[in-house]
């Protein structure tokens, strides 16, 4: 104050004293209402920068703790062998199908070429017991016929040997009725000739009749006899045609033993068949080829090296496949839900901006699924604030690639 009223004397000298009380007070109160404007112009700035920064920032939640995330596929041989060739290199983008590595297939060739043999052995025992189910359907009808037809006829022949029987004991009957009579008629001749009451020529007779009648009975015991012989044969027989026609009508058995049969052959065959086809799998699984598109990442793998399904020889990783995983506070995901809008910038691309969405919200924080979860009943508790994975995912697939790990800011319209 003392400087401001300096002045005015060094410039107008001794006649200006009586006014200087009157100037410095308005010159006072000029200053003050330009800092009362000024501060009222601050204080107007901020209100407005701070509507502006509640306007546009209401609704709306963002985080620097996000990053992209993809899928890394690991590749490792479906069958154990030696690396023949490797065909990628780190960092080499491939193709779903593209070779990658190729195994010595000696063995498994040797392996394929057997099951072959398997089942080229399986199909002609299938057809030979095929040919023998038809050849034993065949006989076996024809069997079961001719053993009906020789019952048949050894039963005829019974009955008509058993007939002939009958009729050669009837004549034996007679005939030993006749000669019964004929010796009788020969011992009167006898008795006559005796007292020369009879004629020569008619002892002869009686001699002749009783020595017919003695050789017609004996012509009918043989005839019973060999009637007899014949019942008896003809017996046995009817008992070889029974046991044919029980042999015969076996047939169904027979043809199930056969149908049996093909059907073990056809099993025979499938399994064969099953064999070669896992022996083909395996070959195939020899050229391991890429699942996916992808770039190639952590190969480990060399030429000559032994390998197994239990160890990874490298991995893709497609990058046309990748989504956002931010981790937002807890205060901040009272509103968020699926399907909101979100915007990704990528710290590697700058300020440039891709849309997306909410896909879905972890139904945990993270600390929840960390190796030693915080136990928070130990009592030295600390409140921290804890934090939810959302994961976004991209509208489109965005014209610039995008690596799992790059960091990223989101922010999330839940307004």
């Amino acid at each position: 104050m003392s400087t401001a009223t300096a002045a005015p004397l060094r410039d107008h000298g001794p006649r200006e004293v009586p006014e200087a009380p009157a100037a410095a007070p308005a010159r006072l109160g000029f200053r003050q209402r330009r800092s009362t404007q000024v501060f009222a112009g601050l204080v107007a700035l901020a209100m407005v920068g701070g509507l502006g920064g509640w306007v546009i920032g209401h609704g709306k939640e963002s985080t620097d703790d996000a990053q992209v995330e993809g899928r890394v596929v690991s590749i490792s041989p479906r069958v154990s062998g030696q690396v023949e060739k490797v065909l990628v290199i780190d960092n080499q983008p491939v193709k779903q199908g593209d070779l990658l590595v190729q195994l010595d297939t000696r063995d498994l060739d040797a392996k394929l070429a057997a099951s072959r043999a398997d089942v080229e052995s399986a199909k002609a025992n299938l057809a030979s017991a095929q040919v023998n189910l038809r050849l034993t359907q065949v006989n076996s009808e024809a069997s079961l016929r001719q053993a009906r037809g020789g019952l048949t006829q050894a039963s005829s022949g019974v009955q008509a040997t058993r007939s002939s029987l009958a009729q050669a004991k009837a004549e034996v009957d007679a005939a030993e009725a006749a000669d019964r009579l004929a010796q009788a008629d020969w011992a009167r001749a006898q008795d006559l000739a005796k007292a020369e009451a009879i004629s020569r020529a008619d002892i002869d007779a009686r001699r002749s009749r009783a020595e017919q009648a003695r050789a017609a009975l004996e012509q009918a015991r043989a005839r019973l006899s060999t009637t007899e012989a014949n019942l008896a044969s003809s017996g046995g027989g009817l008992a070889t045609a029974q046991g044919r026609l029980a042999a015969a009508e076996t047939a169904p058995e027979q043809v199930k033993a056969a149908e049996v049969a093909v059907q073990a052959a056809q099993a025979h065959l499938d399994q064969a068949e099953a064999a070669y086809d896992l022996a083909a799998l395996n070959r195939s699984y020899a050229e391991v080829r890429a699942p996916v598109d992808g770039t190639v990442s952590r190969r480990t793998v060399e030429q000559g090296q032994l390998v197994g399904p239990d160890r990874p020889m490298l991995a893709l990783v497609p990058l046309q496949d990748v989504w956002v995983v931010a981790n937002f506070k807890e205060d901040q995901i009272g509103e968020m839900k699926p399907g909101q809008k979100a915007t990704v910038r990528v710290d590697t691309y700058g300020r440039r901006d891709f849309q997306g969405h909410v896909e879905s919200l972890a139904g945990a924080s993270g600390a929840r699924f960390a190796l030693l979860p915080p136990d928070n009943a130990s009592g030295n508790f600390v409140k921290v604030v804890q934090r939810v994975p959302v994961i976004v995912r991209l509208d489109r697939a965005p014209d610039v690639p995008l690596r799992p790990g790059m960091s990223a800011v989101v922010s999330v319209r839940t307004n």
